[in-house]
């Protein structure tokens, strides 16, 4: 399959705005067809599930990759509040009802996964099965999750950052490659430092300052390897420099208004079939952060991608489209009928 970058999206009008999705194999059941939906994080977009779509299409599975509403070929709205929960999770449904069918089985990594477990508990009959990738579930806190972010990591920690209107939107819309250069990288060999949400503030140096991160890169001496072609790297700094980075940085601006608006959504998946894929060297969303995740989701099955940091699905496809196919083959039997 070549459906990346050389074939155009589909997009509609879906949810009130327009839509873009990449899409593999097809539909050959109507309204009782259950496609796999694949969400990407931040700051990625459709094209970053390309194998897994590749996979999909060869093992005759009917997949969708949309790019997210603020990122890629899809609509970004002005207003911060139409990147809130509500609307997230409003789209993907709206692609559901755009294709009439009636459930899905979705797949999310980084934001995508936050999304994909927030899809379990507001619409269960919707999910046929999810897939979280690094990303596990996590429930409410207890207060607003900007302020304790803040309290233990500090004003420059990169989603409390987020947080101040433009100012990382124009740094990082300033420095596209070097985003995409200093992210899109393989692990170092030895052991992970954790650089995740449970660490502590340290003076007043704040834990991972990604925006300052950026600022100083220096590709010259990054002893990292990459894990891109050239042209895969530059669909990401092509898409991302025509677009910039606010609309996806609107979706971190919704934390607050997210955990005020949630307090009465469900607390466990209790219906629908997961599996979590986590990745053993991802500093920020090591494979100890789901280890609680039993006491939320009933049926849950945990497996880990042996080598990879963050970027699971682009750094070890082979691994994760072996998980996700064995899995879907057990779990998901209809889809190979």
């Amino acid at each position: 399959m070549s459906a990346f970058p050389t074939t155009p999206p589909h997009c509609a009008t879906i949810n009130g705005v327009r839509l873009c999705w990449y899409a593999a194999g097809a539909n050959t059941k109507g309204a009782d067809g259950v496609p796999v939906v694949f969400l990407h994080g931040w700051p990625e977009l459709g094209y970053s599930w390309r194998r897994q779509l590749e996979a999909c299409a060869d093992a005759g599975i009917w997949a969708l990759a949309p790019d997210q509403r603020g990122y890629g070929a899809s609509e970004a709205p002005t207003a911060v509040e139409a990147y809130d929960m509500e609307h997230l999770t409003g789209d993907l449904i709206g692609l559901l009802d755009h294709h009439g069918v009636k459930q899905a089985i979705f797949v999310g990594h980084d934001w995508g996964g936050i999304v994909l477990w927030q899809l379990g508990l507001r619409y269960p009959e919707r999910c046929a099965g999810l897939v979280g990738l690094n990303t596990p579930f996590m429930p409410r806190p207890p207060i607003d999750p900007i302020a304790i972010m803040r309290a233990r990591m500090g004003e420059e920690m990169y989603i409390v950052h987020f947080q101040k209107p433009d100012e990382a939107d124009q740094i990082l819309a300033q420095r596209t490659p070097d985003v995409f250069d200093m992210f899109m990288r393989r692990p170092l060999p030895g052991p992970v430092e954790s650089a995740g949400f449970a660490s502590q503030k340290s003076g007043d140096q704040s834990v991972f300052p990604l925006v300052r991160l950026v600022e100083a890169y220096n590709s010259a001496i990054d002893p990292r390897e990459t894990f891109l072609t050239e042209e895969e790297f530059q669909v990401f700094v092509d898409t991302f420099r025509r677009t910039g980075f606010t609309g996806g940085i609107n979706w971190y601006r919704n934390f607050t208004r997210n955990w005020e608006r949630s307090a009465d959504v469900a607390t466990t998946i209790d219906t629908v079939p997961c599996l979590m894929i986590t990745a053993e060297k991802d500093a920020v969303l090591p494979p100890s952060a789901a280890e609680g995740m039993g006491a939320f989701i009933a049926d849950l099955e945990t497996v880990c991608v042996a080598g990879s940091g963050h970027w699971t699905q682009q750094e070890k496809p082979e691994a994760v489209n072996a998980f996700l196919l064995d899995w879907l083959r057990r779990r998901q039997a209809h889809l190979f009928a």
